[in-house]
């Protein structure tokens, strides 16, 4: 059965322009694949673990070869479960407004726990990257927002690291089959029309997800 995570990183509730272009992706989702069992999980919740000196130290062990022990191992233990969480869907639905030219921290935190060696990437001395998510029959769509910046806008209104970044670690997981549905009226647009394309776009791209 086929099993959709939607991960949300905006902590603005009713007011967020991404998640309510989410609940269009769902409701369109739900109407195409009524089997398909959907999860959302609101990494604002307080349920990602810190990833400090004990989990980096972990992290480090493991490339060593060796077994963590002691807090290492309990910091191990829950970036694994973290992952497993994450690993456990087939389709991914990121909700993700623009901070800063970028993601929101609390993204990146994920990115972080997550990305571990045996988890998300192996390494070869000689080619590189392995990248342990890909054959998986993974798929992705990622809700782009931005209040400021624009893809007609200069670069006086901010650069766009948000989508360029998260696409780049999605395809290094692995998951290389990513659909895009955005939604920037800038400051001199119009956002009404904006939000009804943008919906228009996640309900189609929901359809064939």
């Amino acid at each position: 059965m086929t099993k959709l995570l939607h991960l949300s990183a905006s902590p603005r509730g009713e007011a967020s322009a991404s998640l309510r272009i989410a609940r269009t992706f769902l409701a369109a989702y739900a109407d195409a694949q009524p089997d398909a069992t959907v999860e959302h999980w609101d990494l604002w919740d307080g349920s990602l673990p810190d990833f400090g000196p004990a989990a980096a130290h972990a992290k480090m062990t493991v490339f060593a070869g060796q077994t963590p022990t002691g807090e290492q191992a309990r910091y191990w233990a829950r970036a694994e479960e973290t992952f497993a969480r994450f690993d456990s869907a087939d389709r991914l639905l990121f909700s993700v407004p623009m901070w800063n030219a970028g993601i929101p921290y609390i993204l990146k935190q994920l990115i972080d726990v997550i990305s571990q060696p045996g988890m998300i990437f192996g390494v070869d001395p000689y080619d590189g990257y392995e990248h342990l998510l890909a054959g998986k029959g993974k798929r992705a769509a990622i809700i782009y927002t931005s209040a400021v910046w624009g893809p007609d806008k200069s670069s006086a209104f901010g650069v766009d690291f948000q989508s360029t970044f998260f696409n780049d670690w999605l395809r290094w997981t692995g998951i290389d089959d990513l659909r895009e549905i955005r939604y920037h009226p800038t400051l001199t647009g119009d956002p009404d029309k904006a939000m009804r394309q943008a919906e228009e776009d996640a309900a189609n791209a929901a359809r064939r997800f």
